[in-house]
């Protein structure tokens, strides 16, 4: 079984480190949006591999290919997940609305709700219509 906590096996990065986690995150975001274009086969290499923690050479058991085979499928999905969010923006699009939306709320759970606050909450909520 791989270690988990140390180094991931792709970039050598240390999986506590707020990079680490950053790029989880940013990995389970592109599949969450894109990972139905992947085939069934990268799908379910991708979700072992990425989201479920399930090292390569687990992997490469479990799906009766090598590990250096779980390692470029894994690469390959990834670059193409990445492509896919070059062209259409959904995950950028995505965070976006989402911390606008944590800053209207943020602006209704003040205690005195200001007409300067209205009018923020008015602006970021044209801002997200026009991204819809």
């Amino acid at each position: 079984m791989a270690k988990r906590g140390f180094q991931t096996e792709e970039s050598g990065r240390a999986s506590g480190s707020p990079a680490f986690r950053e790029e989880i995150v940013r990995r389970t975001l592109l599949f969450d949006f894109y990972g139905e274009l992947l085939t069934e086969h990268q799908r379910e290499v991708y979700d072992a591999v990425i989201l479920q923690d399930l090292g390569y050479s687990e992997a490469a058991g479990d799906f009766g290919v090598s590990r250096q085979g779980i390692h470029d499928l894994v690469k390959r999905s990834t670059k193409q997940l990445t492509e896919y969010e070059s062209k259409l923006h959904l995950v950028e699009r995505f965070l976006k609305i989402r911390n606008e939306v944590t800053e209207i709320r943020a602006l209704s759970g003040k205690d005195h709700f200001s007409p300067g606050d209205a009018r923020a909450v008015t602006e970021i909520c044209d801002r997200i219509l026009g991204e819809l």
